[in-house]
């Protein structure tokens, strides 16, 4: 799946709420500064509150299922989230609505952005989600099944937090060396992809008792066989029983009964304070990492920049 292909130039950027649609036609104040091309949409360099930023996206299914939100005043500082949705695109767009608000909430005590405050707006998002989800599954089943991954940047008096549930990465590029130095990657966010070794070996530790917890399907290792990630926003039926019955599809239901979520909504969150050597961070999901490693990925926005 390639999903929406960010790139967060500079140490931190923040310029729309979210972004338009790939067909959506550019706005007569920015019509030099972004286009569409079929099923691919770009913004170049826009100007925000500590930096810029440029943004572009890929649709590859029939229905978007990706999102993304930006959002840059006090007293947050810059937030940029990434939500790459699958088995439809509610979840991300739910989340893409209500995670900076939630944030904000959270953020609102005396100590304002912090780890604890990023947690808990995941958990905030994930809770309204899930309550969603229970108000209309006897009608839509299949809102049980739809999740997504999330990966969220936050620059806040010069710290940059990164929180992540699923496999969109985070990778820094930074200047090594003097004069031009050279440009080095490195990734800030972890991953949870059943195709990891530890991811697996984290999920058989969870789940002692159940030795189909990850299951190698088709050359591929899944959770109990069906789905990739091991955390993510959403996907109702993998983390509550109630959901995981014959009102959802085939492929989605678990066999075996079980009695504590089978997958996590709580992200890995690093933080760290700004350098003068931190370049800029690219935020994608994973159909961006599938084809570029991280050093690639840097030498490529490193000898693209505008001339300044």
């Amino acid at each position: 799946m390639l999903g929406p292909l960010l790139r967060f130039l500079s140490a931190c950027g923040g310029a729309w709420q979210t972004s338009p649609a790939p067909n959506a036609p550019a706005s007569p104040a920015d019509s030099s500064a972004e286009g569409h091309d079929g099923l691919l949409w770009w913004r170049d360099l826009a100007r925000c509150a500590a930096g810029d930023l440029s943004a572009a996206l890929v649709q590859a299914n029939q229905v978007l299922e990706d999102q993304c939100r930006l959002h840059s005043a006090p007293p947050l500082g810059t937030v940029l989230a990434l939500f790459d949705g699958h088995a439809g695109n509610r979840a991300a767009r739910f989340a893409c609505d209500h995670f900076v608000p939630n944030l904000r909430d959270a953020a609102s005590g005396p100590r304002g952005v912090t780890e604890d405050a990023i947690r808990g707006a995941f958990a905030a998002t994930e809770g309204a989600f899930i309550a969603e989800v229970a108000r209309q599954f006897e009608t839509q089943p299949d809102v049980a099944t739809v999740g997504s991954c999330c990966l969220v940047g936050v620059v806040h008096d010069r710290t940059l937090f990164v929180a992540n549930l699923g496999d969109s990465r985070a990778v820094l590029g930074k200047k090594v060396g003097r004069g031009n130095g050279q440009i080095v990657a490195e990734q800030l966010s972890s991953e949870h992809n059943a195709n990891m070794e530890d991811v697996r070996q984290e999920l058989m530790a969870e789940h002692p008792d159940d030795p189909q917890i990850v299951a190698l399907k088709h050359g591929v290792w899944r959770v109990k066989g069906i789905i990739q990630v091991s955390r993510s926003l959403g996907d109702a039926y993998l983390k509550d029983t109630k959901f995981n019955t014959e009102l959802i599809k085939p492929k989605f239901r678990v066999s075996e009964p079980f009695s504590r979520p089978i997958m996590s909504a709580d992200p890995s969150i690093v933080s760290r304070s700004l350098q003068p050597s931190d370049c800029f961070v690219i935020f994608a999901s994973d159909g961006l990492w599938e084809h570029l490693s991280n050093q690639e990925a840097v030498e490529i926005v490193h000898n693209n920049q505008r001339a300044a």
